[in-house]
């Protein structure tokens, strides 16, 4: 009869440790507590802009390699015979080299009508591009020349070209600030919104050739 209440208490023991390890197993496969979400952040790098390019800056023709610009006291200056057409008399400015140096010129030569004092009369005259520049050389004793257009003043209403009689013509070598005079007889528009000269770019020989 004594062997039952042994086998009674290992039963409870038993019983007791099925418990004890279920806890355990059930405490063993509780999930830890869920991490906290992580925000993604995208980082975009943008290279700074390339500065705007500046134009560049404008460059005045240059006189190419060669003689020495001819200095106006080196020259002088004459009309060669003229043509006329449409209205209009061509005649070359020749110009001269009286030194006994080479020297060249090269584009547009700077012309106006002058009253008597000195004061220019009317517009001085526009480029006419028909040749391009070139650089001309002139040997002592050389000409070469620059087409001068003239319009006939007569073309205008009186109102609107208010003639005036002049007798020279004054000329800037090309590059040069002092002036030569030619004598011409001629009638002029005093009015500067009456375009009535052009030139043309120096060229080589004389207007005559």
């Amino acid at each position: 009869m004594k062997a039952r209440p042994v086998a009674a208490r290992k039963a409870a023991v038993m019983a007791a440790l099925a418990v004890a390890a279920g806890l355990l197993a059930g405490c063993g496969s509780s999930s830890s507590p869920s991490a906290h979400p992580t925000a993604t952040v995208t980082v975009t790098v943008t290279a700074p802009a390339a500065p705007a390019t500046s134009p560049a800056p404008l460059t005045p023709t240059a006189t190419p390699a060669g003689p020495a610009g001819c200095v106006t006291t080196a020259l002088t200056a004459s009309l060669g015979p003229s043509s006329g057409a449409a209205g209009s008399s061509y005649y070359p400015i020749e110009f001269t080299n009286s030194s006994g140096t080479t020297c060249s010129l090269y584009g547009y030569p700077g012309v106006s009508f002058v009253a008597a004092s000195g004061a220019q009369v009317g517009a001085a005259a526009t480029e006419d591009p028909t040749y391009p520049r070139l650089l001309v050389t002139l040997t002592p004793g050389g000409t070469v020349h620059a087409e001068l257009r003239i319009t006939d003043a007569q073309n205008y209403p009186p109102s609107t070209c208010d003639p005036v009689a002049v007798h020279q013509l004054r000329i800037f070598p090309p590059g040069q600030t002092s002036a030569l005079t030619i004598d011409v007889t001629a009638v002029a528009c005093s009015s500067t919104s009456v375009q009535i000269l052009s030139v043309q770019t120096v060229q080589p020989g004389s207007g005559s050739e």
